[in-house]
């Protein structure tokens, strides 16, 4: 192996044992000070003082938060949590820095009950908060408060912005849009709103992100462009476009998308003004190391993937398709820009959205050629409203002609998202997929750009592996199974044969059809046909007899099955039916009250008979060997 092929190998290695240590070095569970070295035997409650971090969405039953833990039974201590606390319209929301006290026991996060869900679990543990804390705001005693944090800071500054925002007669949608991409807070977005953005294919702009720090810093700097003409120009340039670039992330929370846009577009900046060129490729490079040794988990973040991609892939092929057409006239020119800009980007994140997201809106083109013009306007007169707004000298005439903008952006969206023949939902690609695609796009690059040979035979031995891949996992890969789904209050069984699946249900007809942990277990089975009937009381699979008892708590003595499914809290005599059928297995699903379950598991350890409790364990499956 020659020299330079060493050097290779070791500057790889390096890379990869940096990486492990950065991981190691920024997991919070390993330092000596983290709460959880600290905790009790499960179910003890602690003295628990917290400061709260940072303000998430609320869901029906609860405000949530994040907090730092700070001290645990007059321990001091470190961490992360997640607080709920029960919502109580006579109580205020806790802000951001408020330091309170609490005597509770730490709750760990459960994983999904069903195949193919969210796992909200593993998401937190990416962000190092391995506990959750549930509580009513009458158990919290509010303490001291040190000084101010920077997070505490921006959240006053933007309580301060809203505050002199709702002044004015902005409408609830255009409120919340306005809080979404200035602000960066989302909660106020309704689902009717959010669902439109996501259907359409822009949902990427309802969050600050690399598009929106490009525009202004695109804006900013043919602001300050006279700046170059003075000697030391350049420098001051950048300096000036890096501490507003800052600015606004304090004014948008300072989230972890923020601050990775804002790191990443401060960096290009400063290899854009430099004096020597650059190599663009080695400047994103460059941001990503950084942002990955100071935050190593967000290599694991869908934003941060997402942004990365989009921004190499315009990089890449833009440039490409840019060079097939020449419009001649300078309105053509820009949206042709604008055209290639968008299809580049598209091209770089469909697989890993297809990967996360499942669904293709087949109109993403007409939709960001419609909404980014509005966003630009929407973005830079957004921060003119503010400053207005924070000095009272807002003119109404700004108000409304800002809200009608926003408005007009928003039917915009909502009519294309109408357009349901042109959105693909239900797309199953798997990660093998994305590495498979990403792979022969580099390939494609390459052919492209140096036209060689081995190129080509490489891209065409790719295409064949993928077709081996597809037919492999069609003809091997695919389990017959029956499966007893998890469904609070309802009782669901699925048989999926092949591509098929057969479910069996008492839910009602719409939420059988639009139901998103259904809809997760079809795409990640890959189903193509789902046939939809009632519940049965016997099934047959894999040598497997499965009796259901229903409410009515009738059973045959003479039938002997192998497995019992109780379902709708029957109220059984489950000593004398354990007698009478002896079963391997007695299943209680979603269905049943929490308290027979609890006592029918008494029951089974009694007779020493298997006992699962979906609410507890996830849905039962049975599979063929």
């Amino acid at each position: 192996m020659s020299p330079k092929a060493w050097s290779g190998v070791l500057t790889c290695l390096t890379i990869v044992a940096v990486g492990l240590l950065s991981i190691t070095l920024h997991n919070q569970a390993n330092f000596y000070s983290h709460y959880t070295k600290y905790l009790k035997a499960s179910n003890s409650a602690h003295t628990i003082r917290f400061k709260v971090r940072d303000i998430l969405k609320s869901n029906t039953y609860y405000d949530k938060y994040v907090v730092d833990v700070i001290e645990v039974d007059t321990t001091l201590v470190s961490g992360k949590l997640l607080v709920n606390i029960a919502k109580d319209s006579l109580k205020t929301p806790l802000q951001v820095d408020a330091i309170l006290l609490a005597n509770t026991q730490f709750k760990t996060i459960a994983e999904p009950l069903n195949a193919h869900q969210f796992n909200y679990r593993t998401y937190l543990q990416k962000q190092h908060i391995y506990h959750q804390l549930v509580l009513g705001y009458e158990q919290l005693l509010y303490t001291h408060q040190n000084k101010p944090t920077i997070y505490g800071i921006t959240s006053k500054l933007q309580t301060k912005i809203k505050t002199q925002l709702k002044k004015f007669n902005f409408k609830t949608d255009e409120f919340a849009i306005i809080n979404a991409l200035l602000l960066g807070q989302r909660q106020d977005i309704s689902a009717k709103v959010y669902a439109s953005y996501k259907q359409a294919g822009v949902i990427h702009i309802l969050a600050i992100s690399g598009l929106h720090i490009g525009i202004i810093l695109l804006v900013l700097s043919t602001l300050f462009k006279p700046l170059e003409s003075i000697r030391q120009g350049k420098l001051l340039k950048a300096i000036v476009l890096i501490c507003l670039l800052w600015a606004f992330a304090i004014v948008a929370g300072l989230s972890a998308s923020v601050v990775r846009a804002v790191t990443m577009f401060s960096i290009v900046t400063v290899a854009i003004n430099y004096k020597r060129p650059t190599n663009i490729y080695n400047t994103l490079a460059f941001s990503i190391v950084i942002l990955l040794l100071l935050k190593p988990n967000f290599l694991f973040d869908v934003g941060f993937q997402l942004s990365y991609l989009a921004v190499f892939s315009i990089v890449t092929f833009q440039p490409m398709l840019y060079t097939l057409w020449a419009p001649k006239y300078r309105v053509l020119v820009y949206f042709w820009k604008l055209t290639t800009v968008t299809l580049a980007a598209q091209i770089g994140i469909l697989p890993i959205s297809l990967y996360y997201f499942h669904q293709f809106p087949g109109l993403f083109l007409i939709s960001n050629l419609m909404i980014i013009p509005f966003l630009k306007v929407i973005l830079i007169f957004g921060i003119i409203v503010i400053l207005l707004a924070l000095v009272s000298k807002l003119p109404a005439v700004l108000v409304t002609l800002y809200g009608y903008f926003i408005s007009s952006m928003n039917n915009v969206i909502n009519w294309v998202a109408m357009q349901d023949a042109f959105l693909f939902k239900n797309i199953s690609f798997s990660l093998v997929n994305v590495i498979l695609s990403y792979v022969l796009m580099l390939l494609l690059v390459n052919i492209i750009r140096k036209k060689r040979y081995s190129s080509v035979v490489a891209a065409l031995a790719i295409i064949l592996l993928t077709q081996g891949y597809f037919t492999f996992k069609k003809h091997y890969v695919d389990t017959d199974k029956l499966v007893v789904f998890h469904k609070s209050k309802h009782s669901i069984i699925g048989i999926k044969t092949d591509k098929t699946l057969n479910l069996h249900h008492n839910l009602s007809d719409s939420l059988a059809q639009d139901n998103t942990m259904l809809t997760n277990f079809m795409v990640g089975e890959h189903i193509d046909n789902v046939a939809y009937s009632n519940l049965k009381n016997v099934y047959a699979f894999n040598n497997k007899t499965v009796l259901l008892i229903d409410s009515l708590a009738v059973y045959d003595k003479t039938f002997k099955p192998s497995i019992i499914v109780l379902t709708q809290s029957p109220k059984i005599n489950l000593d004398r039916l354990i007698q009478d059928l002896n079963p391997e297995l007695i299943i209680s699903d979603g269905s049943n009250f929490k308290s027979y379950s609890n006592r029918w598991k008494s029951t089974c350890m009694k007779y020493n008979c298997a006992f699962y409790d979906t609410s507890k364990q996830g849905a039962y499956t049975i599979s063929l060997p």
